[in-house]
């Protein structure tokens, strides 16, 4: 394992924006599912607090939380938030993932 989550700045701002219009702690939560067109899906969701076994990554005061059985999936991987013609979202850039779907929200091992 590498160890390190990355969590950019453009994701770390658009975190904040959620978090502070739901009134809410700015800490984003990576979980990852079976399922998805290549096997894992990521899932985003935003956390009140960090439970005592996640990893914990934090830019610009704004937190990335990853329970373990999901890390080992994600571990070494940035997040990101892209705004396109096509829409805006979360991307993770993961160097785990052997392959992955178009719309970027699933991958395989």
């Amino acid at each position: 394992m590498t160890d390190t989550l990355t969590l950019t700045p453009s994701a770390a701002k658009r975190v904040r924006w959620i978090a502070d219009k739901q009134s809410r702690p700015a800490i984003l939560r990576l979980s990852v599912e079976g399922g998805g067109c290549s096997g894992f899906q990521y899932k985003f969701d935003l956390a009140e607090t960090a439970d005592g076994d996640d990893r914990v990554s934090e830019t610009d005061g704004v937190k990335l939380v990853v329970d373990p059985v999901s890390l080992d999936l994600v571990d070494g991987s940035t997040v990101d938030f892209v705004e396109s013609l096509g829409g805006a979202a979360f991307r993770v850039e993961n160097p785990n993932a052997a392959a992955g779907c178009g719309c970027g929200s699933s991958f395989g091992i």
